[in-house]
């Protein structure tokens, strides 16, 4: 009776394995495609030009412009 016991805690104990083990590919699989994920939108970043940057330098050489003007009138 005793070896039916152990054979049954063996079968037990591997069918909880499995479960682990499936439930760790499970995360390996979610880790490894947000990681992918991760890099592409890094990649993307880096690639995207940045247009604000453009923007705030055609403002600055506006604003700038129209100081100037108002600089002139009044030295006249």
């Amino acid at each position: 009776m005793n070896r039916i016991e152990d054979l049954i805690t063996a079968l037990q104990k591997k069918e909880e394995e499995k479960n682990k083990n499936t439930v760790l590919w499970i995360l390996a699989i979610i880790g490894a495609v947000a990681a992918v994920a991760g890099i592409a939108y890094a990649v993307y970043r880096f690639f995207t030009p940045d247009y604000l940057e453009d923007f705030e330098e055609d403002f600055d050489d506006d604003f700038d412009d129209y100081f100037e003007d108002d600089d002139e009138d009044e030295d006249k």
